[in-house]
């Protein structure tokens, strides 16, 4: 089902205290996502939704959810909503829009990560707690310690299933589902709806109404995508010809191995940005420390592995880069998902090799369209639109960035 665009928010249903909070912070017109699943939501329907990154599907199950258990209060350890995130980041950022809409409600919250030591939060716990939201392995360990009580759950919301697959947590969330009470909402959220995650989605949900507000795994509109041929030896100083021709407010590059984020920061070209690093390896905090100096503004180049591909939540990130081709076809949408957000526009550029051949064309397939090839040589910028006649093993048509004199962007 494709949405129907609404107006405002105050034609959705939503809470008159709700929607004062929404116009004090400047929220007037509704995305297509939260059209579509707020009015359902209201209502008590299980949910089976798709949208890509940056269309605000927090809002579309966060709002619904504080009108609905606005009144009652929980008990101790035993919270009445649920949210399960695949990653650390997302389930703070989605932790940061509940404290944000519901500043105007006696509503409380509890964030269930790793890196953040078991007493703090029972005494979160012990206090008694509305909604809960967690990833799946540290909710799970709060269980088997008795910390927390699931069976007066009444809504459950599923966020980034496609990704909870990609990092093997389906299992631990089905764990979850059999100790939630079979009688609740459940608000299963996708980026893709592929039919292993369709079939995955239909364990939890009872006579869905399935939203798909955009075609499914495809690109912001507001992307400008371009690949760049690169020899795997030349990428580096390819990467300091591209930055240094790039003139972008906030930058984001992506590496497919943790080991390589630490060592791409330490590159001199870096020595005039501000850079800090953010991969899964990282102790908490200091996971924490870099994504505040980043949303802050007091660094503008985040070099990071795919833990940062969903739940980096950030409007004015201009352009994102891929130092490597992700292993996964899917990691290139929430990649490059990170910009064009919230109607503004954004830039991608990966940096791709012979070896690499295969993999774009599974890239492509799965956004449903070409991407465009951008070789440069000397003055002249020469747009070559992907295809298997392009001859990669041939050494005359690798870009010359060294004499490259126009910007890339």
């Amino acid at each position: 089902m494709i949405a129907n665009k609404t107006d405002t928010f105050s034609n959705l249903g939503l809470s008159s205290e709700l929607i004062s909070t929404l116009e004090d912070l400047g929220y007037t017109k509704p995305t297509p996502i939260q059209s579509a699943s707020i009015p359902l939501a209201l209502t008590g329907r299980d949910i089976l939704g798709c949208a890509q990154t940056g269309t605000g599907k927090t809002a579309s199950y966060a709002l619904p959810i504080i009108d609905i258990l606005s009144s009652g209060k929980s008990k101790a350890r035993m919270p009445r909503g649920l949210v399960i995130t695949p990653t650390r980041e997302l389930a703070e950022q989605v932790s940061e829009n509940f404290n944000i809409f519901a500043k105007n409600f006696s509503l409380s919250y509890g964030l269930l990560i790793g890196g953040i030591p078991f007493n703090e939060q029972n005494k979160i716990l012990n206090k008694g707690v509305d909604i809960i939201i967690s990833t799946p392995g540290r909710l799970l360990d709060h269980v088997d310690r008795g910390n927390i009580l699931l069976n007066s759950i009444k809504i459950l919301v599923i966020d980034e299933a496609d990704r909870m697959l990609d990092m093997g947590f389906i299992p631990d969330v089905e764990s979850i589902n059999l100790m939630i009470p079979k009688i609740r909402q459940t608000l299963f959220f996708s980026a893709t709806m592929s039919n292993e995650i369709r079939k995955i989605g239909g364990k939890f949900v009872i006579n869905p109404k399935i939203i798909e507000v955009t075609p499914p795994s495809s690109t912001s509109k507001f992307i400008d995508q371009k690949l760049i041929f690169s020899k795997k030896s030349d990428k580096l100083k390819n990467l300091f010809s591209i930055i240094k021709n790039l003139n972008f407010e906030s930058l984001v590059i992506f590496c497919n191995k943790k080991s390589d984020v630490k060592r791409l920061s330490l590159e001199k070209i870096f020595n005039h940005h501000k850079v800090v690093i953010l991969h899964g390896d990282m102790l908490q905090l200091n996971r924490q420390n870099s994504l505040r100096s980043f949303k802050e503004k007091k660094s503008n180049i985040l070099i990071a592995s795919d833990v940062a591909g969903r739940g980096l939540d950030i409007n004015s990130i201009s352009h994102v880069i891929n130092f490597d081709v992700p292993n996964n076809p899917e990691d290139y949408i929430h990649r490059i998902g990170r910009t064009g957000r919230a109607g503004n526009k954004g830039t991608s550029i990966t940096l791709f090799s012979e070896e690499d051949k295969e993999m774009i064309k599974n890239i492509e397939k799965l956004i449903g369209k070409k991407i465009k090839i951008h070789h440069y040589n000397n003055k002249k910028s020469k747009v070559i639109n992907y295809d298997d006649s392009i001859p990669f093993s041939k050494s005359d048509h690798v870009p010359n960035f060294l004499k490259m004199q126009s910007k890339l962007i």
